[in-house]
């Protein structure tokens, strides 16, 4: 069987745990990344991902929220104690790891603790094409995808997002068409939060004739909330549900994305994504 050692990333990239969320953020953005190791000195002490981020914006405003991202530490926001994996593991057994917990990464670990890759959902998506197995997208992919409308504001997209346990929203028109994808990536990266790690809202004109027949006047509205359309990203890519998934998969790594929503006869039926690929390999062990 594969081993870790032969998929893994390194060198990998690091941050300590002190450095600011805002430093991490652009380490990320730099570098099209999704996750970083925390270390303490030479220990490794954490992980921080763009799901940390993001989440962030969902919950409620405690102290250190106050303080603008270039001030807050890494150390408050990171996952502490990562589960970690020796590079002789086999491929199936980073999956089966990753599956059963939910991530969609490993720091890889030798005897004495020093730390020599990480190994990501993305490789295991390199490594289920190279064993092209014959399974359609309809026998991998998740059902019950959530969905916003275009013009639902950011709260409402991260509410929906921590209720349902989801990655991912697929972004729709009025007529459930699929229009664009949200997910954590463009949570934490496109900017969306402002120097507090609030929210932003967006400027808009608007126009109103000061009489029946007067001039147009304008004025700008302030504070008017990010949508979903805002941020999502478009056009989008899709797949169907009798697609060989190895050829589905081809395109996850082709255009480095993470999932493709399953549209049959104009209507979205599931979503095929990394974690699925990861539950699969997880199937081989």
């Amino acid at each position: 069987m594969s081993k870790v050692k032969d998929y893994m990333q390194s060198p990998v990239y690091v941050i300590d745990k002190e450095e600011p969320v805002q430093r991490a953020r652009n380490l990320m953005l730099k570098h099209y990344i999704s996750r970083l190791l925390v270390m303490d000195g030479e220990k490794l002490a954490g992980i921080v991902t763009k799901h940390d981020i993001s989440h962030r914006l969902s919950q409620a405003a405690p102290e250190w929220r106050r303080r603008p991202i270039s001030k807050v530490p890494i150390r408050l926001v990171m996952t502490d104690r990562p589960i970690t994996i020796y590079p002789g593991a086999t491929v199936e057994q980073a999956a089966e790891i990753m599956d059963e917990n939910g991530i969609d990464g490993l720091p890889v670990e030798r005897d004495g603790g020093e730390i020599v890759g990480i190994i990501t959902s993305r490789d295991l998506l390199s490594y289920f094409v190279e064993k092209n197995p014959d399974s359609k997208v309809s026998d991998l992919m998740s059902q019950g995808v959530v969905s916003v409308h275009r013009h639902h504001t950011l709260d409402h997209v991260l509410e929906e997002m921590v209720e349902n346990g989801v990655d991912r929203v697929v972004v729709c028109e009025d007529n459930a068409t699929p229009v664009g994808v949200i997910t954590h990536t463009n949570l934490a990266i496109s900017g969306v939060s402002d120097a507090k790690d609030e929210l932003k809202g967006k400027s808009i004109k608007m126009a109103r004739k000061e009489s029946t027949a007067g001039r147009k006047g304008y004025r700008y509205v302030k504070e008017v909330p990010l949508v979903a359309e805002d941020i999502m990203s478009y056009p989008i890519l899709f797949t169907n549900s009798e697609v060989k998934a190895v050829d589905a998969a081809k395109i996850l790594l082709d255009k480095e994305i993470c999932g493709l929503p399953v549209v049959d006869d104009e209507r979205v039926v599931g979503f095929f994504s990394t974690r699925d690929i990861t539950a699969e390999v997880a199937r081989w062990s």
